[in-house]
């Protein structure tokens, strides 16, 4: 699935990716290829993923918006 962090000034990441975790402001929750669409609002924190080719990555957020639909995820960070 295509993972796109982008904050005002830049894209902070955009690649494709097996996994990724979220600091919800409801709780931390995980995303998986062919989830189900939703937004959800972020709490400061970090976003973890699993990079296509198996790398561990981390950026940090200061809250923000993610939009999950059709295999695409957007993060609206601050």
């Amino acid at each position: 699935m295509l993972l796109e962090i982008i904050n005002p000034e830049e894209t902070l990441y955009s690649g494709e990716v097996k996994s990724i975790q979220f600091p919800g402001q409801e709780g931390s929750f995980g995303v998986l290829e062919n989830h189900a669409p939703m937004i959800a609002a972020l709490q400061s924190g970090e976003v973890e993923f699993v990079t296509s080719d198996g790398k561990n990555e981390k950026i940090g957020v200061k809250g923000g918006v993610v939009e999950i639909l059709k295999n695409k995820v957007l993060v609206l960070a601050e």
